[in-house]
């Protein structure tokens, strides 16, 4: 068994990173930038209101209450031109340009306006309620790194600096295979012995956001059949996910048939719990994930390694799931020589700590109780955690 970093820096040695393409903003979500995004502009290029009010002096209000003329207004895209002099005012909405003169805004709530004067119930501070010229961001300064992941907050600030089209690596193609003479497709009734096809649909929804994923028909326990299926797809795509046959019992043809292949195998068993049996290989330039067949370990294995291959072949700077620190709520036992990522729901108390819920998780096909899962917490191997202790965490995401 290697261990699970062992794994990981194997598998970012065997990637190949993937050209780049230039697509329309609104599609970039989820995508990794391949170049630095930079402000064109000053921003906000003008001092500018933070809230409809009137523009005046600091030193015309330290007597508040006060009257002051109103001489102009100054809105949204259209500015007061003119110069604020002792004893004035300007009527100014949210967003709109600082007249000259003025060095503060006071809002419209403690005004009190009549026949072209207004009164201004309370004093300002110097820039109160302003927002500063360039204080957001200067011009030619950087936003965003090439390697960022995406994601919908950034948009607003890419599209404000006039980037219509951004440079993105490309999707790599990806392959979803499910194997086992015990696997029908989900719409269909289960007979005697059979399952419904869960694992596919499961990990082609986890790959959509770092990949252009197939799913492709599944295969029953034969050599021949699996064989055709891997070579196939080896030639067509640039990752294969493959589910089950991945053990050592009688019927587990995954690592027999990629060995037959010509395959080459870096890895097939791990220090992990669950997901022991995975495997990782490579074919014609195709990386090969074969992932345990429970659901629970499929999709652990996926978050761990397929999910990390995906972002890393896109030369993503963050690949690895978010981790953080949550407290144990209940006892939850060690594996003796693995370590384990298991599944976790989280809570916050009244203290505002992060808590550990328990799962009742009983093993690695239990889906139903991955279903509430929000997080995986890990437990080194041989050490219990135990209730109160801080345990590190994976988001699930």
């Amino acid at each position: 068994m290697i261990p699970i970093c062992e794994a990981i820096e194997i598998i970012s040695r065997e990637i190949l990173s993937l050209r780049t393409e230039t697509i329309d903003l609104d599609k970039i979500i989820g995508r990794v930038l391949a170049e630095e995004i930079y402000a064109d502009m000053d921003l906000p290029p003008f001092n500018r209101s933070q809230m409809d009010g009137f523009a005046v002096k600091t030193s015309d209000v330290e007597d508040a209450p006060v009257q002051l003329k109103v001489i102009g207004e100054s809105i949204a895209g259209k500015g007061f031109d003119g110069k604020i002099n002792s004893g004035e005012a300007v009527r100014i909405m949210t967003g709109a340009r600082i007249p000259d003169g003025a060095d503060a805004v006071q809002k419209v709530e403690l005004t009190e306006e009549q026949k072209g004067f207004i009164t201004i119930t309370e004093k300002t501070k110097v820039w109160q309620n302003i927002n500063a010229f360039a204080s957001e961001i200067k011009k030619n300064e950087q936003i965003f790194e090439s390697g960022e992941i995406i994601a919908q907050n950034m948009i607003a600030a890419i599209a404000s600096f006039g980037y219509a089209k951004v440079k993105v690596f490309k999707k790599p193609k990806a392959a979803i295979l499910s194997t086992g003479s015990e696997i029908v497709a989900i719409c269909e009734i289960p007979q005697k012995d059979q399952i419904r096809n869960s694992n596919s649909v499961m990990l082609k929804v986890f790959a959509d956001r770092f990949a252009d994923v197939k799913i492709l028909p599944s295969v029953k326990d034969d050599v021949e059949s699996l064989r055709m299926a891997i070579e196939k797809a080896a030639k067509n795509f640039d990752v294969l996910i493959t589910t089950g046959g991945v053990s050592v019992g009688d019927y587990d043809f995954t690592k027999p048939v990629l060995q037959k292949l010509g395959a080459e195998i870096f890895f097939e068993k791990l220090s992990l719990k669950p997901g022991k049996p995975t495997v990782f290989a490579k074919l014609n330039n195709c990386l090969i994930f074969g992932l345990p067949g429970n659901p629970v370990s499929s999709a652990v294995t996926f978050y761990l390694f397929a999910r990390t291959a995906l972002l890393k072949m896109q030369s993503a700077k963050s690949c690895e799931l978010k981790h953080g620190f949550a407290v144990v709520s209940d006892k939850i036992k060690a594996a003796k020589e693995r370590d384990s990522f298991l599944p976790a729901s989280l809570e916050t108390d009244k203290k505002g700590r992060l808590i550990i819920e328990s799962l009742r998780f009983n093993g690695s096909s239990n889906f139903i109780a991955f279903a509430r899962a929000d997080a995986l917490v890990f437990v080194p191997q041989g050490k219990n955690l135990e209730s109160g202790d801080v345990a590190e965490i994976l988001f699930l995401q």
